[in-house]
């Protein structure tokens, strides 16, 4: 298998979600002592020499260079495309600020698996759900991205059908060694305290 050098890669945290359901910024919710984009931010910069934040300039220039949606609150194929848009390199990793268990082993295995095929996407599929805010986009996959924007189109999901991807399901994530827990996203103060007590 292909080994992802770390400047091949750019990574990217999508953080600038409403955060309606946390009722606070996602972003800014502790974590085991620090933030949740601090903790995301220091797991992509263990495999990618470049990462950005997407999301307002003004709230999280401080944290490291930051990329603005233009597709303004159209969601998380906004972030997808900003990122896309931005990036100077082939390969991209997309991270949400909201999944604290990830882990830097994983997302190497991602890189590495995306580093060997052609497809333009490489993603989890967990659960027979797709984690598109865990996965590897190929710079083409923006053109697809904003030709479903400028349409009205705003799920994600719905461009992989006619998309050359790659999909690794649970089988092989567990085979590899890592738990499917690493894709637990916290919505809500409940998920918060569920999480921290597991």
């Amino acid at each position: 298998m292909l080994q992802a050098s770390p400047g091949s890669v750019t990574g990217f945290v999508l953080a600038g979600g409403m955060s309606s359901r946390m009722g606070r910024d996602k972003a800014f919710v502790q974590w085991q002592g620090e933030s949740l984009l601090k903790r995301a931010l220091n797991v992509l910069r263990a495999v990618a020499a470049e990462v950005m934040i997407v999301g307002q300039r003004s709230k999280f220039l401080s944290y490291g260079p930051v990329v603005e949606d233009v597709f303004e609150r159209r969601g998380p194929l906004a972030g997808i495309h900003a990122a896309l848009a931005a990036t100077a390199t082939e390969l991209n990793l997309i991270l949400a600020v909201d999944l604290p268990l990830m882990e830097p082993p994983f997302l190497k295995y991602l890189l590495h698996c995306a580093q060997a095929t052609r497809a333009i996407v490489t993603l989890p599929r967990v659960a027979g759900r797709w984690q598109p805010l865990c996965a590897v986009y190929r710079k083409q996959f923006g053109h697809r991205a904003r030709e479903a924007l400028k349409a009205g189109e705003n799920r994600i999901d719905s461009l992989f059908s006619d998309s050359d991807v790659l999909s690794i399901a649970d089988e092989e994530i567990r085979g590899a060694g890592f738990s499917i827990d690493i894709f637990r996203n916290l919505n809500t103060p409940e998920d918060l305290r569920e999480a921290s007590q597991s």
